[in-house]
């Protein structure tokens, strides 16, 4: 009976243990730094939801993308877009307006955006 009690007590111990490891292991990504630098900087992306370009966007900096600074402009009840764009001056998607004003549209490179926001890139190992 003891020796049964402490296998289901170890065997508990160490299903709380993986599930720690794997919730504090997977909310990091590659490039979170540089993505936190980049909002930290003042600049928004702003995009729509069905824009292409803007997926491409998202997709250079993967599980970082959640740091990032992002406007939706494509406005769910109708074909306009929100008054937020419009306030901004938006044209076309994506477009990056930086933290001293300057606006790009189109997709940015990683080095772009780190050389226009002042950021480093994080280090290729």
């Amino acid at each position: 009976m003891k020796k049964a009690f402490w296998w289901g007590i170890g065997t508990i111990a160490l299903f709380i243990i993986i599930i720690y490891f794997v919730a504090t292991s997977s909310g990091s990504g590659k490039y979170d730094g540089l993505a936190q630098c980049i909002s930290d900087s003042g600049a928004k992306m702003y995009g729509a939801y069905w824009c292409p370009h803007c997926q491409e966007q998202k997709k250079l900096f993967g599980s970082s993308w959640d740091s990032v600074t992002y406007v939706e402009c494509a406005s769910s009840k109708s074909n306009q877009q929100t008054s937020d764009c419009n306030a901004a001056g938006i044209k076309s998607y994506p477009t990056w307006i930086f933290g001293d004003g300057k606006q790009i549209s189109g997709v940015l490179s990683l080095e772009q955006l780190s050389t226009f926001t002042s950021c480093d890139l994080p280090i290729e190992e």
